[in-house]
């Protein structure tokens, strides 16, 4: 059965996407620890980060990179988080958050977005990419 990120990445289902490639897609975390909280997905399905090939393990790092860069230069923060966690969704994900607080990593405390700010926000750091 396909992951609720397989069906954004096949359109079924919108986000506010950020970049992509052949292989990635980043979007924006829409329950997210903070402003511009953003995910990092492989197109192809796998459950666990480290059964993915070396390959594309590595792809996906610099993928994450690219975007984490232009988070930094898009909300204002202390630095970007990384995590990847992968228990609600069975599908690897990197959660790219950016910092101001150690609160925002612990995944107990959320913002609220309005659609306008996600879409605005998603502009933005798409802009910045480089």
């Amino acid at each position: 059965m396909a992951s609720i990120f397989t069906k954004i990445i096949n359109g079924e289902i919108p986000c506010y996407k950020v970049a992509e490639d052949e292989n990635f897609i980043a979007f924006l975390d829409i329950n997210p620890n903070a402003k511009g909280h953003t995910l990092c997905v492989p197109k192809e399905e796998e459950d666990k980060i480290f059964d993915m090939g070396e390959h594309m393990y590595l792809q996906l790092m610099q993928f994450s990179r690219k975007v984490a860069i232009a988070l930094e230069k898009t909300v204002a923060c202390k630095r970007v988080g990384m995590a990847v966690i992968g228990l609600e969704v069975p599908h690897v994900h990197v959660h790219l958050i950016p910092l101001n607080d150690m609160k925002e990593m612990t995944f107990t405390s959320k913002i609220e977005m309005d659609p306008k700010a996600f879409s605005k926000l998603a502009k933005k750091i798409k802009g910045n990419i480089s």
